[in-house]
């Protein structure tokens, strides 16, 4: 599929030197926004750059300035999207010395993010192991930058007193676990918003699902149920 396109891959690399037109940037960032509603509904796999040149509405040697396979498109849009994610959170966090208040501020960035880019989560989710290298690389360089940031965040906690005794491993990847998942199910106008599932993730984290003393009600009540049973 790659060697069809070989002839304007190679007249877009001739061009290459041309000065960039002002309106680059928007355009990359047009081409990465469809690309990512392609790929989500479609599959990567399934998906031609003939299919990206329709859905964008750029030609094959147009896309070819910006990319170089659809490899590298994969991974700009993963780039993308963990960039903006890591780069944002710490600006947010940048002066709060709150544990719980850093703590919120890493869900609300995130839940935030991808409430608003559910295609971008379903291409970062779903596309994971399509990456091949170099790209893959890369891209878990900044997902380690991003759990180390969480990582900071839980042992910050566990300092104030909060989760001791859990394993730092299993507590940030559960958490990311939390905010991962509500593109699966998150439905506008009938779920919570950013803020309230925010306020909700952070309260199962920190104290549970269950009342002081639930477990032990929980537990009690199907020990009554067997032995009625």
């Amino acid at each position: 599929m790659e060697l069809e396109f070989s002839n304007e891959r190679s007249r877009s690399r001739m061009s290459s030197s041309a000065t960039i037109p002002r309106d680059s940037e928007a355009k990359l960032q047009h081409i990465l926004r469809v690309s990512a509603q392609t790929f989500a509904k479609r599959g990567f796999e399934a998906t031609s750059i003939r299919d990206i040149s329709r859905a964008t509405g750029v030609s094959l040697s147009g896309l070819y300035y910006y990319f170089e396979s659809k490899q590298h498109l994969l991974y700009l849009i993963q780039n993308a999207a963990f960039t903006y994610v890591v780069e944002a959170l710490q600006s947010r966090l940048e002066g709060v010395n709150d544990p719980v208040g850093r703590l919120k501020l890493l869900v609300l960035n995130h839940i935030e993010y991808f409430l608003s880019h559910p295609n971008e989560m379903k291409v970062l989710s779903h596309e994971e192991e399509a990456l091949g290298e170099p790209y893959g690389e890369k891209v878990q360089e900044i997902k380690r930058r991003y759990y180390s940031l969480a990582r900071e965040i839980f042992d910050s906690l566990v300092a104030e007193g909060m989760g001791p005794g859990v394993n730092p491993r299993v507590a940030v990847l559960s958490l990311f676990g939390m905010m991962n998942w509500p593109y699966k199910w998150h439905k506008p106008g009938m779920d919570p918003d950013a803020a309230e599932l925010t306020s909700a993730i952070v309260g199962i984290f920190l104290h549970g699902v269950l009342p002081a003393g639930g477990e032990s009600n929980v537990a009690a009540s199907a020990i009554g149920s067997r032995s009625r049973g």
